[in-house]
């Protein structure tokens, strides 16, 4: 079985799969942190690996930039692969003025103004949460391995903040209290996806960027300074 977007026969997905917005990053992830794998998606290059990390079957797969991106691609990872348990891992902007480049930021809730639930399920939903259980095993992870985590509120957006002509207008239309600690642009899909299916999901960031930062990451030192992040998400699956 395959879809319009993704190759793979069924069976060829693991139950749990590991998706960082870039297709570069996935092959990079599987090279450096994999036993074995096998390319099994190439379809609009959204490449997907299916391999084993200590032993345990994972698949990791790209989804692209944005909610419209992410959310074909996790739809059908659980809707028709039979998939449960996603865990983003990508970018993200920092909003407290503690957070250093490349600190690491679960999410425990998302904002989004978007109409993507309104559109796909029509229901008026603009905050939706993260899997407790995933959740949970990531802190656990963590602490175990010492390594530093921050757990808040995030915000998904149409758009990259840093291009926003007044993002401080953006952040007086967040609910009070929610508080955002960073913003990245596809949690939002991926957790109202996983509530509608009935699945799990979380998304661990990396901070590349803030305006409490003046240097931005490039592309490269992204890459490599990523791999706290990359290693946690790769542990916690370990416990799925």
């Amino acid at each position: 079985m395959s879809t319009p977007h993704n190759e793979a026969n069924k069976g060829d997905i693991a139950k749990t799969v590991i998706m960082p917005g870039d297709p570069l990053r996935a092959k990079y992830i599987v090279e450096n942190f994999f036993e074995d794998y096998k390319l099994v998606n190439s379809v609009r290059g959204m490449y997907a690996y299916t391999g084993t990390y200590k032993g345990k079957e994972l698949t990791v797969m790209a989804h692209g930039m944005g909610m419209p991106s992410v959310g074909i691609y996790s739809y059908e990872l659980y809707k028709f692969y039979d998939v449960d348990n996603i865990i983003r891992i990508g970018s993200c902007g920092g909003y407290l003025p503690e957070l250093k480049l490349f600190d690491i930021i679960l999410s425990e809730n998302v904002f989004s103004e978007s109409n993507y639930a309104l559109t796909l399920n029509n229901e008026d939903c603009h905050i939706v949460n993260s899997s407790n259980e995933l959740n949970t095993i990531i802190k656990n992870t963590a602490k175990e391995n010492n390594c530093n985590l921050t757990v808040g509120n995030t915000v998904c957006t149409d758009c990259f903040d840093l291009y926003m002509t007044d993002v401080n207008k953006f952040l007086e239309r967040v609910p009070a209290g929610f508080n955002p600690v960073s913003a990245e642009m596809e949690a939002f899909a991926l957790f109202y996806n996983a509530k509608l299916l009935n699945k799990k999901a979380a998304c661990l960031m990396s901070v590349v960027d803030s305006k409490f930062i003046k240097e931005v990451a490039t592309a490269e030192e992204r890459q490599i300074g990523l791999n706290n992040m990359i290693k946690l998400a790769l542990d916690s699956s370990l416990e799925l």
